[in-house]
């Protein structure tokens, strides 16, 4: 899944992307209301993790604002504001659960992967599955496809083609992935990105297959339907 996160206590953000970095999940993070709401209406995700009390615009303002602006994405509401009140607002303002603080990580990730669920039985799977051409991937199964054939992926190969999946018949480059994938904000010098694209092109393209994922001279990768 890809998911944004938005909180401003950094021991809590740093903890839930970790752990959602270990199960192979995209996380991309926002510190305050203003970053959060602006990220939701310009990005897709698949759900959104978003806290309460939140500095510069409070989390319930956000959510009404994803509403008011026609943005269906599932929203987790996470707060220490745990009371039947509390988690009666978040609901009403548009939320699809509420999740007091503090909180299990295991439950966490079951309940967003519940309100995925449950929005693309909506939304006839479209938030949970990526098909480009004979390539499929399964975002709540784990599980890659291409025709027939059953392709068996590390985290960070999900991850990569996940990216390339959402980005399919667009060039995107090294530090692109680099930011994404391994949450580097530079580029660490090494060929990391190389590697891996050459391993999962080894595990996609099979034989008497066209090759999926193009090398751009001078520019990166661009995943093509074929």
């Amino acid at each position: 899944m890809k998911l944004l996160l938005v909180e401003d206590d950094a021991q809590t953000a740093d903890y839930v992307r970790r752990g959602l970095g270990e199960l192979g999940h995209i996380c991309d993070h926002a510190p305050n209301g203003v970053e959060g709401l602006t990220a939701a209406l310009t990005h897709n995700y698949d759900a959104v993790v978003l806290d309460r009390n939140l500095p510069e615009l409070d989390g319930l303002a956000v959510l009404r604002a994803l509403r008011a602006q026609g943005n269906r994405t599932p929203v987790l509401v996470l707060s220490a504001l745990g009371q039947v009140d509390d988690r009666v607002a978040g609901l009403r303002a548009g939320g699809d659960d509420y999740l007091p603080k503090p909180f299990s990580f295991q439950e966490l990730i079951a309940r967003l992967e519940a309100i995925v669920r449950r929005q693309s039985q909506s939304a006839g799977d479209v938030a949970t599955r990526l098909v480009v051409g004979s390539l499929a991937l399964d975002l709540l199964g784990r599980t890659a496809r291409r025709g027939e054939r059953t392709i068996e992926l590390l985290n960070k190969e999900f991850q990569l083609l996940e990216y390339l999946l959402r980005h399919a018949g667009q060039v995107v480059t090294r530090t692109m992935l680099i930011e994404a994938i391994w949450d580097y904000d530079f580029n660490p010098g090494t060929n990391i990105v190389d590697v891996h694209i050459s391993r999962l092109r080894a595990k996609i393209d099979g034989p008497g297959e066209p090759p999926m994922i193009r090398t751009i001279r001078g520019a990166g990768y661009r995943l093509d339907a074929v």
